[in-house]
């Protein structure tokens, strides 16, 4: 039961990743990192230190005695994750949403599970132990997936509005693969953090234990962030924009949108976090659950919002098959989880 919560948990985190950028479309009359520091702020800074507050039981204790140096490769390791989350949405500007997703989330699903393991020294161990053939499967499975949800994607984009203006994959493809390795960072920041959660687990944090890492790496990626939003703000003269009276009664609706944005992103941190500390033996595969999940999530909501609509045949039969491939990737990688816990 505690595992199939887990994958529970995974899912409903994936699903508010999934619907985090669908507020956007409502704003109106900012640039994207007006909107971007707004929703960052909410995310990566507010929320982290409010949720500790409020379910870390002896929160100043826990940060007393958490290790300098797992509170320091937390907030580094977050950083470079705000560095690649920066990347993959220039990365779009330049060869679309689907090839991005496709190309970034895949390599972060790759090197965010099977990495954590190889740098532990517990990779052989991981693939000869019962269920880590099926681990190991259920992430290649998920790979094959997502590229081919970002090439029904890519096929659905060319066949309607055909390339958008300013198509380079000479400039989109490293930024992807910079989005790709940087993002996986993430799942480093959770498990660098370790020390920590264990800390508020001995102070009655129990499910809850991870929301204390998350002050340090949601940190982390804030700062890179804000460094490049400020940027952009001083570049284009945008900094006006968060009082502009031209945007009227719109202003108040631009920041509703990103509060909502900034929750629903935090929301997959938040429920990441519970449906982690629930998988036993291969709980680094924690990260190809979420990130095959998120693409699953993200592609019904596309459907649901019609944006399919009008493409072929074939190409809704290779996002449907697609889905298929995603579905069995998670079971497989339930089962192995499974398998592991016997």
């Amino acid at each position: 039961m505690q595992l199939f919560n887990g994958i529970f948990f995974h899912g409903v985190g994936a699903s508010s990743a999934a619907l985090c950028y669908t507020p956007e479309k409502k704003v109106k009359g900012w640039s994207w990192q007006t909107y971007w520091l707004a929703q960052a702020s909410v995310c990566w800074l507010l929320l982290p230190v409010i949720v500790a507050l409020l379910s870390i039981p002896s929160l100043t204790a826990v940060l007393h005695e958490a290790p300098a140096t797992a509170m320091r490769n937390s907030f580094l390791l977050g950083m470079a994750y705000g560095v690649g989350g920066t990347a993959f949405g220039v990365a779009i500007k330049y060869i679309g949403f689907s090839l991005t997703y496709a190309i970034s989330v895949g390599l972060s699903c790759v090197l965010g599970t099977l990495l954590p393991p190889v740098m532990d020294g517990t990779i052989g161990e991981v693939t000869s132990g019962r269920g880590g053939g099926w681990i190991v499967t259920g992430v290649f499975l998920g790979v094959v997936g997502i590229a081919f949800c970002g090439l029904a994607g890519w096929l659905k984009e060319k066949k309607s509005n055909g390339l958008q203006p300013g198509f380079s994959l000479k400039k989109g493809l490293p930024l992807c693969l910079l989005a790709g390795v940087l993002s996986a960072f993430y799942g480093f920041a959770i498990n660098a953090g370790k020390p920590i959660s264990d800390i508020a687990a001995k102070y009655g944090a129990g499910n809850f234990q991870v929301n204390v890492v998350y002050i340090f790496s949601n940190t982390g990626a804030f700062l890179t962030t804000l460094f490049y939003t400020v940027y952009l703000h001083n570049k284009n003269k945008t900094w006006g924009q968060y009082t502009n009276s031209v945007v009227k009664k719109g202003l108040s609706l631009n920041y509703l949108m990103a509060l909502l944005t900034g929750v629903l992103w935090y929301g997959q941190f938040f429920f990441y976090g519970l449906g982690h500390i629930q998988l036993g033996r291969y709980q680094f595969s924690s990260w190809a659950i979420h990130m095959i999940l998120l693409v699953f999530f993200s592609s019904l909501v596309g459907l649901v919002l019609k944006e399919w609509k009008g493409t072929t045949g074939s190409t809704k039969g290779m996002l449907a098959a697609a889905l298929l491939v995603l579905l069995l990737a998670v079971i497989v990688l339930t089962y192995g989880n499974y398998l592991g816990g016997i």
